[in-house]
């Protein structure tokens, strides 16, 4: 068997090694495209790959455990090995990655327990967890025939805390179920996190995080060693090669000459993992979101990240300058042609139906009734849309109602008789609405959508990661009882009656079908529409929303039938187009 070890180098069976590595999460990248991913990443001359595990994926609902599809973390592990790549393994509980809650289940808000703490309740679940997670790393460690060079305890701790039980109990947790390869912490490079988040006085690996300055980084390092006696390797285990993009505005970008630069600055000093290599898809309502003080910012469906591949997987200029580095600086990698996929465009496809969601909720889901609404939370559901319905009687004759929606998150619309009021968004909600009542008795419908928990930092602890309603409604100062809720996180909607009433300006679905004879990548022209998610053959392919800075939204081919395919949008703004355009590449706003 081989064996890798950390000593003042890294080395694979006694000789010095040097860790190329490229991230890329299986699980935002579709199975069918692993191997181009993977291959191009063995192409470029690096010789390692490494992803996140996400908790949230793996274990949706309380003790219901996937692993197959795009979670199939197996799969990917062989056929990384199958390619000659080894692999860097991250399964600690939070996982940041601009995901939602970090990869924390969301059900866990509900638990009385504090996250990522030494709290005994929190370690239950991750063990339990575990139960389920290890039988799917442990045999594919170097050690055992695998390729998985090391492990990782907990990400950028030391951002977040100082609680050195949790850390430990992770540590011992991992090598209770039989992990034997080097484990290790990963933080940004400065001592105040590294002291926090780090277990180097356990003897456990310490890396660093960074995008430049390899330079000043390593040598921070390198003195929080010393102050340990420690001769470790340097490691730079997320280089920012790129950055993510949040709604409403620019694009991040990097200029190729200056990345190459750094990345060769940092390879000269120690080993290093891209983050990202390929960035790929946050699908479904997987989108994290960057925490601030009043406003959090959703981040985009696109995790393209300005990587060296483009989110469809395709190398960019990025890729072949840094390939061309390595083959002028680096000529014991081996580097080969990378491969290139294709896509193709459709235009002017017809609009086939269209219904409003009021006319077909109760097909979706089932209505849960309570006396005061319920947050998504405590309705059993993690991400999507929640409808919540009751009926008033009119006070004012001549004046219209105060309506107030106390204390939610994150977009409200509220609509009466099925006809829009308002929109609210985060900061704005609770703040008054006018509505003047025409009838006696008015039907209240508030559409509340979870554009996405918080990622990183304090907030992951905060009240506002409750999604919802989450204290209640009020008419003039008191609050309205008696709710009907609708938990519509859109698994299934092969039940939609597109026979029954649309109207216009209502939420609504929009289906459009095309029949494809090759099968190949494509992109949604989602310009001329306003917010909501798009279903491709059922699949949730992802957020879009008119404030850009995408237009479009990235189908993999796997995702497509030969024959006859099903486009649906969601749409809750009312804009709709009469001809959907497919198109070869993403459309950026301008």
């Amino acid at each position: 068997m081989d064996l890798f070890e950390v000593k003042e180098d890294f080395l694979l069976n006694n000789q010095p090694f040097k860790i190329l590595s490229g991230a890329i999460h299986y699980f935002r990248v579709h199975p069918d495209d692993w191997y181009h991913s993977l291959y191009n990443l063995k192409a470029l001359g690096f010789n390692t790959v490494e992803t996140y595990v996400p908790w949230n994926m793996h274990e949706p609902k309380e003790g219901e455990y996937h692993f197959s599809g795009n979670l199939d973390l197996e799969k990917f592990l062989n056929l990384a090995q199958e390619i000659g790549l080894y692999t860097i393994v991250r399964p600690s509980p939070y996982i940041c990655a601009e995901w939602e809650f970090g990869g924390l289940p969301a059900w866990l808000i509900n638990k009385e327990i504090r996250i990522r703490s030494s709290d005994s309740g929190f370690l239950d679940f991750v063990s339990r967890y575990y139960d389920h997670l290890m039988p799917k790393i442990v045999p594919h460690q170097l050690d055992k025939g695998g390729n998985i060079l090391m492990v990782q305890v907990e990400n950028e701790y030391g951002s977040y805390g100082e609680d050195k039980d949790y850390l430990k109990a992770i540590s011992k947790m991992l090598q209770s179920y039989g992990i034997t390869q080097p484990l290790f912490t990963s933080d940004g490079p400065w001592r105040a996190t590294l002291r926090a988040g780090s277990l180097i006085e356990d003897d456990i690996l310490v890396t660093g995080n960074f995008g430049s300055k390899a330079e000043k980084n390593f040598q921070d390092m390198q003195d929080f060693f010393s102050e340990y006696d420690k001769k470790w390797p340097l490691m730079c285990m997320e280089f920012w090669d790129g950055w993510f993009n949040r709604y409403g505005e620019d694009i991040v970008t990097r200029e190729t000459d200056e990345l190459v630069a750094s990345i060769k600055a940092t390879i000269d000093l120690g080993s290093i993992n891209l983050y990202m290599f390929h960035g790929g898809t946050n699908f479904d309502f997987m989108n994290g979101c960057s925490a601030r003080m009043q406003h959090d910012l959703p981040q985009v469906t696109s995790y393209d990240y300005g990587a060296p591949l483009d989110e469809q997987g395709n190398p960019t200029e990025k890729y072949y300058a840094l390939q061309q580095m390595m083959q002028t600086y680096f000529p014991e990698y081996e580097t080969c042609e990378p491969l290139v996929k294709k896509s193709f465009a459709m235009q002017d496809i017809p609009l086939l139906n269209k219904v409003s969601l009021f006319s077909v909720v109760d097909d979706l889901a089932v209505a849960r009734h309570s006396k005061y609404p319920k947050t998504m939370e405590e309705l059993g559901q993690n991400v999507g849309y929640t409808l919540y319905q009751t009926t008033i009687e009119r006070d004012r004759q001549d004046e219209p109602e105060r309506i107030r929606i106390v204390d939610g998150r994150d977009r409200m619309q509220l609509f009466a008789n099925g006809d829009w009021v308002a929109t609210q968004y985060q900061e704005e909600i609770g703040e008054d609405i006018q509505l003047q009542q025409n009838d006696q008795f008015t039907e209240l419908s508030i559409l509340m959508e979870n554009m996405g928990r918080v990622n990183y930092g304090h907030k992951l602890l905060s009240p506002t990661q409750q999604k919802g309603i989450r204290t209640g409604v009020a008419a003039d100062l008191h609050f309205i009882i008696d709710w009907k809720q609708y938990c519509l996180d859109f698994e299934d909607i092969s039940s939609i009656d597109y026979s029954k009433q649309f109207v216009e300006g209502q939420p609504s679905f929009y289906q459009y079908e095309i029949t494809i004879d090759d099968l190949a990548d494509t992109y949604i022209d989602t310009s001329g529409f306003g917010k909501g998610i798009v279903f491709v053959n059922g699949h949730n392919i992802g957020r879009y929303w008119d404030r850009g800075p995408y237009e479009s939204l990235y189908v993999p081919k796997g995702f497509l039938n030969n024959g006859k395919n099903e486009i649906v949008f969601f749409e809750t703004e009312g804009k709709y187009l009469g001809n959907l355009q497919l198109i070869k590449q993403h459309k950026i706003m301008k």
